[in-house]
């Protein structure tokens, strides 16, 4: 949309999720361009030009688009698979399938967990993508062409491994790259894919898998890489005792202090889960400002334990959702988050005041993009940032007899979207993609996703 046409919504109550946590209960958004040109209390100014749609946005809670900060879009064309393991054993088992994924499939994936996520309500995504079988295609292009059709904002953390079974890693030895060719591959894509301009749609983090995957090289010289070429990092850590135990025996530290040796703390890094943190480590985070990507749903399917996020929060650590891999979450809806990162959390040691609606929501908005390094463009409704939010629908049985919006938001069953924006564009009216087809899309998932069985079962 030109930048000086106008899309007015009315009527709604705001959830804004800025520094005060601002809330209208009736109010108004005004989108010019591709930002949010003012917003408050009540109707809309009088004599606004050039307003090109007006919405009366009645019983609908308006806030910022929902933002995912930790994901494995290739895993969903093997959900469903090896439903009662730990994150161990459930590797084990599905290393040697995913290891035969193509562009066709890794296309077909990424179609269906953006999909998922844009009609739930996301407006910024991510996806981790590590495994890079030789001869499988342009993975990262494909996954980032997916993300382009659906219309979301994207973040492509291009992972990598080159530590192999032979090397006492997980993966087999024919899914990995070489410490030099993971590295030039990852420099590659950061200098065909990445744009650092403010309102970017494309953004490219070097992303090492993990520390049971990626050799101590790989991780030194992927930071190096990452901050000579002015981009993020991204990695998993602290997600299991396990974990712990193996960096003990390997390296002689803890895994806090082993990525702090590697050149892996900093607040140009984000982690998922850290799920298993001492009062040090959270400390080493917090100092650092090294963010965290909190997937609550995905730590109990693979039972990996509950995640210390009011201490961490607490103690200032950025911390934002995520969905993580959908052969571990295997709705891979964002939205869904907010209620259970709120339940799980009320199950540590905080129990009923570890966290309240706010908070959540806060986690799955501002906290997600502050942990993507985009705090400054969206996350939040304030005048001048990205037009990235989301219209809930608040009316329903589902929610209608529930006072409070952010509650019925949070606590409530998954709400309805009505309208969802991104840089100005609606991508979503009615719960329904707008820009790619889902029946589609469910139609190809469906035949890739018996293709690799296949061809895994073939060995």
């Amino acid at each position: 949309m030109a930048a000086d046409r106008r899309i007015v919504i009315e009527n709604c109550s705001i959830a804004t999720v800025d520094a005060h946590d601002t809330e209208h209960p009736s109010g108004h958004v005004v989108i010019a361009g591709n930002r949010i040109e003012s917003l408050g209390a009540g109707r809309a100014p009088e004599g606004l030009e050039n307003v090109d749609r007006r919405i009366d946005a009645t019983g609908h809670l308006v806030t910022p688009g929902l933002v995912n900060t930790h994901h494995h879009y290739y895993q969903w064309i093997t959900r469903g698979l090896a439903t009662d393991h730990n994150l161990f054993n459930w590797l084990v088992a599905l290393y040697p399938t995913w290891a035969r994924i193509d562009e066709q499939m890794v296309y077909a994936a990424a179609q269906g967990s953006l999909a998922m996520m844009a009609r739930g309500g996301v407006t910024t995504a991510m996806d981790h993508h590590y495994v890079f079988p030789a001869g499988s295609g342009d993975l990262s292009g494909a996954i980032i062409r997916a993300a382009r059709e659906t219309g979301v904002r994207f973040t492509l953390a291009r992972g990598s491994m080159d530590r192999s079974e032979k090397d006492g890693g997980l993966p087999p030895d024919f899914a990995v790259e070489t410490l030099d060719g993971a590295l030039a591959a990852t420099e590659a894509t950061v200098k065909e894919h990445h744009d650092s301009s403010f309102g970017a749609m494309t953004q490219v983090a070097v992303a090492p898998c993990s520390p049971f995957s990626v050799s101590t090289e790989l991780l030194r010289e992927g930071a190096e890489l990452a901050r000579r070429l002015g981009v993020r990092l991204h990695t998993h850590g602290s997600e299991t005792v396990e974990e712990e135990q193996f960096c003990k025996e390997l390296f002689g530290m803890g895994p806090t202090d082993y990525f702090e040796s590697t050149g892996w703390l900093g607040e140009d890094v984000w982690m998922a889960h850290c799920v298993h943190m001492n009062d040090s480590d959270i400390a080493a985070f917090a100092r650092t400002k090294t963010g965290v990507a909190h997937c609550p749903s995905s730590n109990a399917r693979l039972a990996a334990g509950i995640a210390r996020v009011p201490d961490m929060l607490a103690a200032g650590v950025p911390v934002g959702l995520g969905v993580d891999g959908t052969a571990s979450n295997e709705s891979g809806e964002l939205h869904t988050e907010l209620r259970n990162a709120l339940l799980i959390n009320r199950l540590g040691a905080h129990r009923e005041a570890a966290l309240n609606a706010r908070q959540a929501l806060r986690l799955g908005t501002y906290g997600g993009a502050q942990v993507l390094g985009r705090s400054a463009e969206t996350g939040s409704l304030e005048a001048g940032k990205l037009a990235d939010l989301v219209l809930w629908k608040l009316d329903t049985l589902a929610h209608a007899s529930i006072a409070d919006p952010v509650t019925a938001l949070v606590f409530g069953a998954a709400a309805p979207v009505t309208a969802s924006f991104v840089n100005g564009r609606q991508i979503v009216e009615h719960g329904r993609l707008l820009h790619v087809d889902e029946d589609a899309i469910a139609r190809s998932t469906r035949e890739q996703a018996q293709r690799l069985a296949r061809i895994a079962a073939q060995g």
